[in-house]
């Protein structure tokens, strides 16, 4: 039996996801511990006798630097999912809904903006298997230290083609399905199934290809519920990435418009909405290449402004045959003068719904 550990060291900083609703960021951030979290680190010390607890900052700093309890999840984190939620179980005055720790109302009304943006109705097969698929993060692949180099040809083997990240992950679920959810193809392939890992002797679980199945099966059961027919055409990827680059068939918050990119001149990409310069993240399939549009769906700040899971679009008609807006934004952003005397010389109000 192993032997338990008796004594822990308290840095007085933990690493802490927090979202910025205005840039539609998400940071990993170091803060500072809060009392609560202390306490529980030095707890573990002594769980089945006397141990000690080696703090890495003075009594001072404790009463009087950190927080009396760590901030809840709810009020730094993306609140899409939350709302489309509450709004599915009849919810709708979300700003006076009685939260047990009420999140920013900021973040309450960006969430709304991007359910509205997104019509979030009608899905398709493909796109509700892509939703499960980004709903579980980033733990899909692994790497053994001892066999990198097969699970990086694995994981590209699923982005032949330059696809994009969405597809891949789409060929990565419809694969594991072909093969009646098969855990061996897993392991061959260095994806992670269902496995727990320890840490200080707790078990912890890990989100993995079964949690995908899971949330896709109650997606499924959803769209049954409200009479929506599952459409699907595995092989028509031009479709599908139209249906992410539209949002009209997204069931995930973060497949469209506002979560665009366009290419710079130096290699960099420029978000269309607010325009912040962001890069393709490493682990991309498209990181060698450089589509001129892309959608990704989150952003996170580490060394550089990251953009995670990418995925090329059609061309710049792809977008304008989206909504009236978007042409706009785009013309706007491409040549605004030459936009203005366009509409002037056609007789349109560029602006019609500015009071005169």
């Amino acid at each position: 039996m192993a032997k338990l550990a008796k004594e822990a060291t308290n840095p007085g900083f933990c690493k802490m996801k927090s979202y910025n609703p205005r840039t539609g960021m998400e940071s990993l951030l170091i803060t500072p511990t809060s009392k609560a979290s202390a306490m529980q680190r030095a707890g573990r010390s002594g769980r089945t006798g006397p141990g000690k607890c080696y703090r890495l900052y003075t009594a001072y700093n404790y009463y009087n630097d950190l927080d009396d309890n760590t901030v809840p999840e709810v009020q730094r984190t993306n609140l899409a999912n939350v709302v489309l939620s509450l709004k599915s179980l009849g919810i709708h005055d979300l700003l006076h809904f009685d939260f047990m720790d009420p999140p920013p109302s900021e973040a309450l009304l960006k969430a709304l903006e991007l359910l509205f943006a997104l019509s979030a109705l009608n899905k398709v097969d493909e796109i509700i298997s892509i939703a499960a698929m980004l709903s579980i993060g980033n733990s899909i692949f692994y790497r053994p230290k001892d066999k990198q180099v097969h699970a990086d040809n694995a994981r590209l083997n699923f982005h032949t083609g330059n696809v994009g990240d969405h597809i891949a992950l789409l060929k990565v679920y419809s694969s594991w399905k072909e093969t009646n959810y098969s855990t061996q193809w897993c392991y061959e392939n260095y994806i992670q199934v269902d496995f727990d890992i320890s840490l200080f002797l707790i078990l912890i679980p890990v989100r993995s290809m079964k949690r995908a199945r899971d949330i896709r099966d109650q997606l499924e059961g959803l769209l049954e519920r409200v009479e929506i027919e599952l459409v699907s055409n595995m092989s028509d990827n031009e479709t599908i990435k139209k249906a992410i680059t539209s949002g009209k068939y997204a069931i995930t918050v973060s497949c469209f418009f506002p979560h665009s990119a366009k290419l710079q001149k130096n290699g960099s990409y420029r978000t269309v909405k607010r325009p912040p310069t962001v890069h393709r993240h490493p682990s991309s399939g498209l990181s060698q290449v450089h589509p001129r549009w892309v959608i990704y769906h989150e952003l996170v700040l580490t060394t550089k402004e990251y953009m995670r899971q990418v995925v090329d679009t059609l061309t710049t008609r792809a977008f304008i045959e989206m909504d009236p807006f978007v042409v706009t934004v785009l013309c706007l952003q491409e040549n605004p003068r030459m936009f203005l005397v366009s509409k002037l010389s056609s007789g349109d109000d560029p602006n019609p719904n500015f009071p005169a």
